[in-house]
């Protein structure tokens, strides 16, 4: 089985044929996702690659095709319209790739989609991968595995190296969810550990947090309460100086709540397993799987 995108998910591309949105609805054809439709307003009746349809608005595209998720790769400006337009079209899942999307838009467009019971996975994330099955966003397919960890990261990069460590290693994934680092977002780490402690595909996760907010101590609380499945975990900016943003916008520490150490104590208070480096992940994680 799989979290939120799998065998079932059917995929219009919003945005598809500007520079990002091409070149990953190439990758993500090439992976093997049902990608059904693109979206770009004045160019609907073309066809991307001689394969999907383009719509000139999401609602024709699921009327057309029965899409059930979109992943949106438009500019900052016009990421909130973009999200609302998926959500009004009767889309379930909605994955915003875009980052610099301003928090005031953000404070709209949230309680909007929750109205509707639209999932929002970002923005300014890499998106959700399950692997073999689909790949929604920008999560490298070939460094991904099927298997039975499930990730789930406020990082993009650090996603990428933890995936890596995995797979070389044969711990598969059942799947990777980029929650993204912004701090006002769709989907969060306890949305994500919910559903993994729920598949029973999933046997352990993975939980990758950073500097700045309280999400972190949050989704501990949640696991020592709420999960029977084992959760290892690491915190990015270890070294980073109080009050300075580091790479997020999220990423800000305020006082003692948003700092590393703080983080890493709420994990050891709740049985999270606690990487120091992301090389940790594979001995921490075969002690308890």
């Amino acid at each position: 089985m799989s979290v939120f995108v799998g065998r079932d998910t059917r995929l219009v591309v919003q945005g598809i044929t500007g520079r990002d949105g091409s070149f990953h609805a190439g990758q993500m054809l090439e992976y093997g996702t049902a990608v059904v439709a693109g979206v770009t307003p004045g160019k609907g009746g073309q066809k991307f690659e001689n394969k999907v349809p383009i719509f000139d608005t999401v609602a024709d595209a699921v009327s057309a095709t029965g899409a059930n998720t979109s992943v949106i790769y438009v500019p900052a400006r016009f990421a909130a319209d973009a999200m609302f337009e998926a959500s009004d079209a009767g889309v379930s899942l909605v994955v915003c790739i875009t980052e610099g999307v301003p928090v005031l838009d953000m404070t709209r467009v949230l309680p909007y989609l929750k109205e509707r019971s639209t999932r929002l996975i970002g923005p300014n994330c890499p998106g959700a991968i399950s692997p073999g099955c689909a790949k929604v966003g920008i999560i490298p397919g070939q460094i991904c595995r099927e298997g039975h960890i499930g990730v789930v990261s406020r990082s993009g990069t650090l996603t990428y190296e933890i995936i890596h460590q995995l797979s070389r290693t044969g711990l598969g994934q059942s799947t990777c969810v980029g929650i993204g680092g912004d701090p006002l977002i769709g989907t969060n780490f306890i949305d994500c550990l919910s559903a993994f402690e729920a598949d029973p595909d999933t046997q352990a996760v993975v939980m990758i947090g950073e500097i700045g907010g309280t999400d972190e101590q949050n989704a501990a609380q949640f696991v020592s309460q709420s999960m029977k499945k084992p959760v290892v975990g690491f915190i990015a900016g270890q070294t980073a100086p109080p009050g300075r943003r580091m790479g997020h916008a999220g990423a800000i520490i305020s006082g003692s709540s948003g700092t590393a150490a703080e983080k890493m104590q709420s994990f050891a208070a709740a049985g999270i397993a606690v990487m120091q480096r992301p090389s940790d992940v594979v001995p921490l994680l075969k002690d308890r799987v």
